[in-house]
């Protein structure tokens, strides 16, 4: 009986695996893999037509479908040489003004925000402000075109301010690249200051207190332990704003205007790459938009594993 029973266990785990692998395919499982599966075909075709598309020659775009490969005629990366060659002027410009203005915007926005949770002065005050700071969210680009036009073009004039500085050989095209800059920095400040006041609420308030009875001042407490503690915050912000910075089009056409310029940064040049009297060379297009999103790509990459603790505290 024992034997019968050792064998019976032996195959049968026979039953008892049947029914647990029977239970974990459940339909409900099945179901649930279908839709990650579709959602996954949902984001990947695009880019992945995209790319198609980015090796193809001009024939072989319209000879294929979207998503298809290239036959051995229809491949080549003559598309990638141009547009990387086009656009590296582009790409150079707008990490001028991408990276100080992402920088500049989380390091202002982290100090904002610790002031509105540390620091201690009255919480009306610090209620009215939070409420700017979040209005300040929801104001629209094209909101302010005009006003932002007309306080560069008028009244600041910072390319009379500068003129030394393009007395040393440097093109006063550039004007516009630190007209963004100040621009960003003065867009993201909200966004910035609500996500870090957000984390900053979670910090231990004990750990504060400890080191104002020990005699550490605002400034002392926010460099010695606040500011070592952002980290996973600082990687959600500069990720957030980075993308937002280096993928806007229209402040840049307010403040460059043209691709022409020798400050022209890499959206603006993309915006007129492979349109013509001939037609739209789709090929180069598409392998402009991929090297175009390169850097962002790298951003994500170098910050990805802080950007996921910051997104679960």
């Amino acid at each position: 009986m024992s034997t019968q029973n050792d064998d019976s266990n032996n195959d049968g785990t026979g039953s008892g695996g049947v029914g647990a692998r029977t239970r974990g395919l459940s339909p409900g499982r099945i179901g649930l893999y279908a839709v990650l599966l579709a959602m996954l075909a949902f984001y990947l075709v695009p880019i992945e037509t995209g790319l198609m598309t980015s090796i193809k020659t001009n024939g072989a775009v319209i000879e294929t479908l979207p998503y298809a490969p290239p036959g051995p005629d229809g491949f080549t990366l003559q598309k990638w040489e141009r547009a990387s060659s086009t656009l590296l002027r582009g790409m150079g410009n707008s990490m001028l003004y991408a990276v100080p203005a992402t920088v500049l915007s989380a390091f202002f926005g982290s100090l904002a925000a610790y002031g509105l949770t540390v620091a201690d002065w009255d919480e009306r005050y610090k209620a009215v402000l939070l409420a700017l700071f979040v209005a300040g969210i929801f104001i629209p680009y094209q909101a302010v075109l005009v006003p932002l036009s007309q306080f560069w073009g008028q009244y600041v004039q910072l390319e009379q301010l500068l003129g030394f500085v393009w007395d040393l050989g440097i093109d006063s095209d550039y004007t516009g690249i630190i007209e963004l800059v100040i621009t960003h920095v003065a867009y993201g400040i909200p966004i910035c200051t609500v996500l870090f006041r957000a984390y900053y609420k979670t910090l231990s308030d004990e750990m504060i207190e400890s080191a104002r009875l020990d005699g550490a001042s605002l400034r002392r407490v926010y460099r010695r332990i606040v500011l070592p503690l952002s980290t996973p915050m600082f990687a959600v912000v500069l990720i957030y704003q980075f993308t937002q910075i280096w993928n806007d089009l229209l402040f840049t056409l307010v403040l460059v205007a043209t691709e022409s310029s020798a400050a022209a940064p890499v959206v603006l040049i993309l915006a007129g790459l492979g349109t013509g009297m001939e037609g739209t060379d789709f090929p180069l297009r598409m392998a402009g938009a991929f090297f175009t999103a390169l850097p962002t790509l790298a951003v994500y990459i170098l910050f990805g594993e802080e950007f996921a603790e910051g997104v679960t505290t």
